[in-house]
């Protein structure tokens, strides 16, 4: 996986000498003579994974039998070292010293293929894996709550299901990522532990590591979801409870990396994980035998996008990075965010406009791709060095979009994940006319919120003296007053998210009042003060073109 941020600073480069075996993944031909039943999934499921395919109809199926125990069993009289299964794709994942086991394993009839997914190697590269890593040290936007985060969270709208206390609560998130440096010192993360939030932890590179001492990169993924420290960062799910999950090698690049994905996939399905995240794009590797090729990015190909359509049919929502290839010679997108079932997430910037990095679609097959997008440019997250600052990446539009929807699902938990998909993707900015960069657009919380219930909407806002649409808006904004307001004046002032005055209204006030002449703003957030002699509401408003 390559990291999808541009470091700006010092980064220890060159090569590592370290002593390395062979990891193979293994395919079995079936699950013959299983141990385990369809009727009795308590086995090999959580309640929560029951309860989730329970509610939303999903048959529990083969798949999710775990691999056939004497299969393993006879992989391991060859002095070989299990590292772990998937019982999505039927089969186990190894280490040896020998470079030819595929001699020792093709005879036996339940093996249909092996494959060598990282070769024993004395010198690998570690000089590229930040690369594309960008941080910035440009002061956050003051902010009296959100900090610098109100733009990522204010462009969606999704104050309007914060204000209302849906702020992820009882949604699990499982973020695959590859590492989450002092994500336990933080105090970004502060609520999350004192809160029991941080359910549990599990590296499927290495078990034997100092979980929170490796890579930061899931810790400032994390941050933009679960993060808390009010007048500086508020993620999008500050009240979700997460799985921090280490699948990614940042010391290298091997497609073995696809299968720990997968396997971190199942163990968040098996615990009963509502939403994954997944800041992690596959494509080329260090053994170019085993690189995809964009035909392989049709939806249903590589053995991680395969695993992350396969997650998605078991009713959890799979969130995705589009990648950040579109100035390398990749350009499209990337595995797994190309899956049938998975959003994929493109990155903007505060104005709605694509980020210069964020890949390309379409899918291979011509399918739209990324589905979405959401500001990963200049995102607001908890830094490497204890700060909290700005960084670029779709590593960072993916989880702010991800705990938005944990927040929006928390508010219709009767809802299945593909209701959720399709509300998010319908209220994109984009939904009427989308594009190969930015898919559907930026979704609208506030819009998916009424698609999935309008009248649910209606009662939330009941109280409001004023409603205020279109929203998002391109040249005018009605305003109407749901009480008389006789022999009043009302007062509109527009702002931009540092305060300047853009527009400054006073008229008798009307059942309706329009403000025209808006498309020669800029398009951003706008806040919009709507002023009586005795009451004063403050609206956000999305300027687009």
């Amino acid at each position: 996986m390559k990291y999808t941020i541009i470091l700006l600073g010092a980064l220890l480069m060159g090569f590592q000498q370290i002593n390395a075996q062979n990891y193979f993944w293994i395919g079995f031909t079936d699950k013959n003579n299983s141990e385990y039943s369809l009727d009795h999934p308590e086995a090999y499921l959580s309640a929560r994974a029951i309860q989730r395919r329970t509610k939303q109809n999903i048959a529990i199926d083969s798949l999710d039998l775990p691999v056939n125990q004497n299969y393993i069993d006879s992989v391991l009289t060859l002095n070989v070292e299990f590292v772990h299964t998937s019982k999505w794709l039927n089969g186990i994942t190894v280490r040896c010293d020998s470079a030819n086991l595929a001699d020792s394993v093709l005879h036996w009839d339940f093996v249909h293929e092996i494959q060598l997914t990282k070769p024993a190697s004395i010198i690998k590269s570690v000089s590229n894996k930040f690369a594309d890593e960008n941080f910035s040290d440009a002061p956050p936007i003051d902010s009296t709550l959100y900090g610098g985060s109100v733009l990522q969270v204010g462009m969606m709208e999704g104050q309007f299901l914060h204000n209302n206390n849906f702020k992820g609560q009882n949604v699990q998130i499982a973020i695959l990522d590859g590492g989450f440096y002092r994500a336990d010192e933080y105090p970004a993360f502060d609520s999350l532990w004192i809160n029991n939030q941080i359910v549990g932890t599990k590296d499927f590179v290495n078990p034997n590591s100092d979980f929170f001492a490796t890579n930061y990169h899931g810790m400032s993924v994390l941050s933009c979801m679960g993060g808390n420290i009010p007048g500086e960062l508020i993620g999008t799910a500050p009240k979700a409870s997460y799985w921090l999950l280490r699948s990614e090698d940042t010391n290298s690049e091997y497609i073995v990396e696809e299968d720990h994905w997968v396997a971190a996939a199942e163990f968040a399905d098996s615990v009963g994980a509502d939403i994954i995240n997944s800041s992690l794009g596959y494509t080329e590797f260090q053994d170019a035998a085993t690189n995809h090729v964009y035909a392989d990015m049709d939806g249903n190909t590589t053995r991680v996008t395969r695993g992350a359509n396969i997650a998605a049919s078991r009713g959890m929502l799979v969130f995705s990075s589009a990648g950040n290839e579109r100035n390398d010679p990749w350009l499209r997108i990337v595995a797994p965010s190309d899956g049938v079932n998975v959003i994929g997430v493109g990155a903007v910037d505060a104005n709605f406009n694509p980020a210069y990095f964020s890949s390309a679609g379409p899918a291979a097959n011509g399918a739209l791709k990324p589905n979405v997008s959401a500001m990963g440019y200049q995102t607001t997250l908890q830094r490497a060095d204890g700060s909290v600052g700005i960084a670029n990446g779709t590593s960072f539009s993916s989880p702010v979009l991800a705990g938005m929807a944990a927040s929006l699902w928390q508010a219709y938990p009767e809802k299945t994940a593909i209701e959720i998909k399709a509300a998010i993707e319908a209220s994109g900015h984009l939904f009427n006319s989308p594009d190969s960069l930015q898919g559907y657009g930026v979704p609208n919380i506030r819009t998916a919120s009424s698609l999935l219930d309008p009248i649910a909407v209606k009662v939330v806002e009941q109280n409001k003296l004023w409603t205020v649409y279109p929203n998002p808006v391109r040249d005018r904004i009605l305003v109407q007053s749901k009480h008389n307001f006789q022999d009043e004046e009302i007062e509109l002032k527009l702002y931009t998210l540092d305060g300047n005055l853009v527009k400054n209204l006073s008229i008798p006030a009307t059942p309706t009042v329009t403000v025209n002449g808006l498309e020669t703003l800029q398009s951003g957030i706008y806040l919009l003060v709507v002023r009586t002699k005795n009451s004063s509401e403050t609206f956000k408003i999305n300027k687009i073109r």
